[in-house]
């Protein structure tokens, strides 16, 4: 049977739209590493350090950083679940596919890292989806208790090192860093073989970042989603439970407590400050994800999903295209912006350029069935070529 006999699932719309909404706040954090080198330094720009560029600093500390990405790897772990329902449906063998799928997403990462922008995640996501994978017949308990112990691993150790660890010894001296942030920039400003050059010298800082933090807390994620997605947690819901009410009452005081301290202690340059943000980010996300299905379930805000759902729908392929538009406005192979735009006038930016996706993503999702990287991707999984058109609708 080939895919272009199979009509498509029912897209569960509520998780294309909370990952559009994911979409846009991990752009929000990486267009500040797209358009500088020194946000990578863990310094600020000398030349954006008035009150007002601080005020959007401070507010993207707080209500964006490091929250949005526990909020997408929750939905990759429960988007795993429809791959496997999905095969299930089709009537073939889930493993060889997700193995392909998890080879292609692994590629796809590397070309990422090589050609757009070097803080990619999908290599990431690829390595630590391995282990979901071989854990995807465990218990929901044991997948909750393996979550916790991450998590709480890396908590551990964050602790640990900034109670313990002289962050200084190992940390280069402001005027390094400076110079090492102007360097970094001048790097964006030249030709393809710096811009390489510069995404490659990152590997290690990638490498050690995605180790220490981000490999642990993505899969961690990913088992609750895997636990959300056996329950159908998105398939029933209608905007008026009392729990999200709760979740709203408990995610928003600690959340933004947690996020005031985060951004209060330094951010991401000192550890401390980092683990209270780690403690306290999945509540606020779950915060934003009770108040976003609230408002899609409401009649005078549901089309808040039908915006937000196509983008998420091709979430993939926006994701890169992030990436793509980024190296077009801020390099030298582009429009050669890099350090130039003031922290306000990127966050528009990053603004203007996700209201963009959210357009183009609506119009192309009328004639196809999947974004272009999303094709390609489908296409390594189930090892022939998918339809790329939508299927015309016939009337009886």
């Amino acid at each position: 049977m080939t895919d272009q006999l199979v009509a498509p699932r029912p897209r569960v719309r509520d998780v294309d739209a909370l990952r559009g909404f994911a979409l846009f706040g991990i752009f929000v954090v990486n267009i500040t590493f797209m358009a500088s080198g020194y946000p990578g330094n863990l310094v600020i720009d000398p030349a954006f350090t008035s009150p007002l560029d601080d005020a959007v600093r401070g507010l993207s500390s707080v209500f964006v950083d490091m929250k949005f990405y526990v909020l997408f790897s929750f939905l990759f772990g429960y988007s795993f679940t429809l791959q496997m329902e999905s095969a299930a449906a089709a009537a073939v063998a889930f493993e060889p596919r997700m193995l392909r799928r998890i080879a292609g997403l692994f590629v796809l990462g590397v070309l990422h890292i090589v050609f757009l922008y070097g803080g990619d995640v999908l290599t990431t996501y690829a390595l630590a989806c391995l282990v979901l994978f071989w854990m995807r017949r465990c218990r929901d308990r044991t997948a909750l208790r393996v979550a916790a112990a991450l998590y709480g691993a890396v908590l551990v150790s964050l602790l640990l090192s900034g109670f313990f660890l002289d962050t200084a010894s190992f940390l280069p001296a402001p005027e390094v860093a400076h110079a090492n942030a102007e360097q970094a920039t001048s790097a964006m400003l030249g030709g393809w073989g710096d811009i390489i050059g510069q995404h490659l010298d990152g590997l290690v800082l990638l490498i050690l970042q995605a180790v220490s933090l981000q490999g642990p807390t993505a899969l961690a994620m990913f088992l609750l989603g895997l636990v959300a997605g056996r329950r159908q947690l998105f398939a029933r819901v209608r905007g008026d439970e009392p729990i999200l009410r709760r979740i709203q009452w408990v995610g928003f005081p600690v959340g933004l407590a947690g996020s005031t301290v985060y951004t209060l202690g330094g951010g991401t340059g000192h550890t401390l400050a980092v683990a209270v943000s780690v403690a306290t980010a999945p509540l606020l996300a779950a915060a934003y994800v009770a108040t976003l299905l609230r408002s899609m379930h409401s009649p005078r805000t549901a089309w808040i999903r039908s915006a937000l759902a196509p983008a998420g729908r091709i979430a993939l392929t926006n994701y890169l295209g992030q990436s793509a538009i980024g190296l077009v406005i801020f390099t030298g192979v582009g429009f050669g912006a890099a350090g130039s735009l003031s922290p306000l006038a990127t966050m528009g930016l990053a603004l203007l350029v996700f209201v963009a996706q959210l357009w183009v993503s609506a119009l192309w999702l009328r004639r196809h069935r999947y974004g272009p990287a999303e094709w390609i991707l489908r296409w390594v999984t189930i090892g022939r070529r998918p339809a790329w058109r939508t299927l015309p609708t016939t009337v009886s």
